[in-house]
C-alpha cells in the first residue's frame, strides 16, 4: 500500500505549536516552488516576500520575518500531504525537500557505535557475510564503549597510537576520534526529494540502509537557524570497498531525504532541544519484516555547532547557505534473511523516520534508476522564478 501523508504521521507531537517553513509545488498559469509557512488555517505560499528559502534563511531573523508575512494560502494541510506523494497531481499543491539553494552537507561517524560498524565494513570489504566475523574481531580489539572520548584530545591521540600499533587505525576511527570531522556533500543543490516521494538505491547494491538523521538549517554567516529530519541513504557494500566510492555510495538519484519541514528556532524550539532529541526509525517491507530503531542526539561524539562551525569558516564559504546532517547513531546489524547477512534494503520498503520534535519523514524505497528523474535545476529555478516576477 502506498504511503499515505497525513497531520497525524507528519507534524510534531506539538502540532502546530512551532514554526514549521517548507517548500511546496503551488500549481497556477506558471506553476513553481515556493517557500510555504504551516499555520492554523492552512498552507501559505511566502514567495511574495521570500523567492526562496535561502532567502528567508540568510535574514538575521527568519521567525520574525515569517510571522510578519502575510502570505497567500495555497491549501489545507490535510489537501497538500494527501498530494504528496511518488506521483502527484502536478495540477494540486505538493510537499518538496525544504531546500533550494542551500549546499547539502552531511557529517559522517559522529556516533561511537556508528564508528564501529564503519570499521567493520572497511575490514570487511563491502561483504555482509563476512561482517559478523569481523565484528568479533573490531569489538575485541576496540571495545564499542568511545563515546566518552573527545576527538581530538590526547586522550583520543593516545588511543590512535595504540590502535596502530595492533594494527586496528582505521580512517573513519581517524574522523571519529581524531581533530577533523569527516563533512562531505551529501547531494547537489535542488537534489533532495521530500516526504511521500521514493527514495533510491544503487541496483548494483547488496548492502545498504537508511540512515536517520538531525538536519541543521545554516545560513551563510554560520547562523543555526532550525533543524529538519533526513535520510542519508547509504551504500555499506559501496563505502565497504572503498572510501574513494563514497560518492557511489552516498549520491545517487533520490538518495537524499529531508523533510518533512524545518521548525525554526523560536520560542518553543532551540538548539538545545536539538542536542537532546531522539530520532526513531521503521522499516515495513511486503514481506512483513518490521525494522526498528533510534537514534539519540545525547550520544553524539561532536557537538552540532562544533560540527556546523567546521563545515563553514575561512576554507569553505557557502554563500546561499547549507542543510547539514549530522550522522546517526543507528546502524543496523539484525539479520533480515538468513544468519550472517545483515540488514539490506528490499524494493517497495516504507522508511519512517520520526521525532516528537519535528514530526515524521516517510519514504518508499526503489532503485535509483526507477525513482522519478531529477530535472530541475538550479537553471530551472532561476527561470522560472524569473517567469513569475519573484527575481
Amino acid at each position: 500500500m502506498p504511503i499515505q501523508l497525513t497531520p497525524e504521521n507528519t507534524l510534531p507531537a506539538d502540532g502546530l505549536n512551532g514554526t514549521l517553513i517548507g517548500r511546496a509545488w503551488v500549481p497556477g498559469k506558471v506553476g513553481g516552488p515556493s517557500p510555504v509557512v504551516l499555520r492554523s488555517d492552512g498552507v501559505f505560499d511566502l514567495s511574495s516576500s521570500f523567492a526562496t528559502l535561502s532567502n528567508l534563511l540568510e535574514l538575521e531573523s527568519p521567525v520574525a520575518a515569517v510571522r510578519e508575512a502575510q502570505g497567500t494560502r495555497v491549501a489545507s494541510l490535510e489537501e497538500l500531504l494527501a498530494n504528496s506523494t511518488a506521483t502527484p497531481d502536478p495540477n494540486k499543491p505538493y510537499l518538496l525537500a525544504p531546500a533550494d539553494l542551500q549546499v547539502i552537507k552531511a557529517a559522517g561517524v559522529t556516533f561511537a557505535a556508528s564508528m564501529i560498524e564503519r570499521v567493520i565494513e572497511e575490514q570487511a570489504a563491502g561483504d555482509p557475510a563476512k561482517a559478523e566475523s569481523v565484528r568479533a574481531i573490531v569489538q575485541n580489539a576496540i571495545g564499542d564503549n568511545l563515546r566518552n572520548i573527545k576527538p581530538g584530545s590526547e586522550q583520543a591521540s593516545t588511543l590512535k597510537a595504540l590502535l596502530i600499533e595492533q594494527g586496528m587505525w582505521s580512517q573513519y576511527l581517524e574522523v571519529g576520534i581524531g581533530p577533523d570531522a569527516e563533512i562531505f556533500t551529501k547531494a547537489p543543490v535542488l537534489a533532495a526529494v521530500g516526504s511521500g516521494s521514493q527514495v533510491g538505491i544503487h541496483p548494483k547494491s547488496e548492502w545498504n540502509n537508511p540512515e536517520p538523521e538531525v538536519v541543521l538549517a545554516v545560513n551563510s554567516r554560520g547562523q543555526i537557524h532550525g533543524a529538519t529530519l533526513g535520510n542519508d541513504v547509504n551504500l555499506r557494500d559501496f563505502e565497504g570497498r572503498s572510501a574513494l566510492l563514497l560518492s557511489k555510495a552516498k549520491d545517487n538519484n533520490a538518495s537524499c531525504s529531508i523533510g518533512p519541514f524545518i521548525r525554526l528556532f523560536d520560542e518553543t524550539f532551540s538548539l538545545d532541544d536539538v542536542r537532546n532529541c531522539v530520532v526513531d526509525l521503521q522499516v515495513k517491507g511486503n514481506d512483513g519484516y518490521v525494522m526498528k530503531g533510534s537514534s539519540s542526539m545525547s550520544q553524539i561524539s561532536r557537538d552540532p555547532a562544533d560540527i556546523a562551525g567546521q563545515a563553514l569558516n575561512a576554507n569553505h564559504q557557502y554563500p546561499d547557505g547549507f542543510l547539514l546532517f549530522l550522522g546517526t547513531l543507528f546502524a543496523p546489524t539484525a539479520d533480515r534473511d538468513h544468519a550472517g547477512g545483515g540488514f539490506t534494503h528490499k524494493l517497495g520498503d516504507q522508511v519512517s523516520i520520526s521525532s516528537s520534535l519535528f514530526g515524521g519523514l516517510h519514504n518508499e524505497v526503489t532503485h535509483s534508476s526507477d525513482a522519478s528523474p531529477w530535472t530541475f535545476g538550479v537553471g530551472a529555478l532561476l527561470r522560472n522564478l524569473a517567469v513569475r516576477g519573484l527575481l
